[in-house]
């Protein structure tokens, strides 16, 4: 009988389609540790997602990444989280600080390089800082046989949304966190980020600028809109003076509304005849009064409001 069973435990699971194996769930959990331990000997850099953020006993953060259900814990001073504390910049206890910024890139994929590891519980400890540091090395310092670097001015490459505010979007690109604001993510008036980008997406920016001296000081200025191009230009050749249009507030700041219109054309509008006041993704109809094709857009008035925004 122990003889039978051993056959059986080592026979692989029959399947419909005869030439095909499946794994059961251990053998893919073997598998993926057995890959784990690998990088940890070679300090290759694995990624996860970053599905959670706990307290040690003794108050200090983590980060938890789960990298292909293997969960694996990075310390908050391993994570990156650079905040200015001065009295410029006083904003408070920096442990909540570093608990918000961290909140706001729940779902974002991380690098890490594993530091640690507990074969008998199959516990991680990892550091993204110093993925970060490889990462920096291998594509803005690193030359190649034409004396460039992998990532230079006007190089569209692909970056990772790791949080996104209402006029800003945080992107990593291949180890550099930056900040791109909302002028610089579309031609289109952008009333909210959030609206169009999300963390854990990835997107093209084109690389404006890049200062790099060594892995610990590179700074890197990037935009979104400059790939995607600028429609608006073309489409306001379909706007007429005294035209009417369907539009949507994107956004109001200082009594100036700025409107999206259905037609594809930036608009703006200083004042507003419905008796009701405008707000933010209200659908309004626009009359055109003057093309500004200096600064690319339609001048004229609300009209009314169609649909306002609960």
């Amino acid at each position: 009988m122990p003889n039978e069973e051993k056959i059986i435990t080592n026979t692989p699971i029959l399947t419909l389609e005869s030439d095909t194996v499946l794994e059961t769930a251990q053998l893919k959990a073997d598998l993926i540790w057995h890959e784990i331990q690998n990088a940890y000997r070679t300090k290759k850099i694995l990624t996860g997602m970053l599905g959670g953020i706990e307290k040690t006993e003794n108050g200090s953060l983590i980060a938890i990444v789960y990298y292909k259900d293997f969960r694996t814990v990075i310390p908050v001073t391993e994570m990156v989280i650079n905040l200015v504390q001065d009295a410029a910049h006083d904003y408070g206890d920096i442990a909540l600080r570093q608990n918000k910024v961290l909140n706001n890139m729940l779902g974002s994929d991380i690098d890490f390089i594993v530091k640690g590891l507990d074969t008998k519980t199959r516990s991680i400890v990892a550091s993204r800082k110093d993925a970060m540091m490889k990462k920096r090395q291998i594509f803005y310092l690193d030359k190649d046989s034409s004396g460039h670097a992998k990532i230079h001015e006007d190089r569209i490459v692909q970056a990772r949304v790791i949080a996104v505010a209402e006029k800003v979007v945080r992107a990593e690109i291949f180890g550099v966190e930056v900040s791109i604001p909302a002028r610089d993510l579309s031609f289109d008036w952008l009333g909210d980020a959030r609206e169009r980008f999300h963390v854990g997406e990835h997107i093209l920016v084109r690389i404006l600028e890049v200062q790099a001296d060594n892995p610990e000081e590179i700074a890197v200025r990037a935009d979104v809109k400059s790939v995607e191009g600028n429609t608006s230009r073309d489409n306001l050749k379909k706007c007429k003076v005294q035209g009417k249009y369907a539009g949507a507030v994107e956004d109001i700041h200082k009594g100036t509304v700025f409107v999206r219109l259905s037609i594809g054309v930036n608009a703006i509008a200083h004042s507003c005849y419905d008796s009701r006041t405008v707000g933010k993704k209200d659908q309004v109809s626009f009359v055109v009064t003057h093309i500004d094709e200096d600064r690319n857009v339609a001048v004229g008035i609300i009209t009314r409001i169609i649909k306002q925004s609960i």
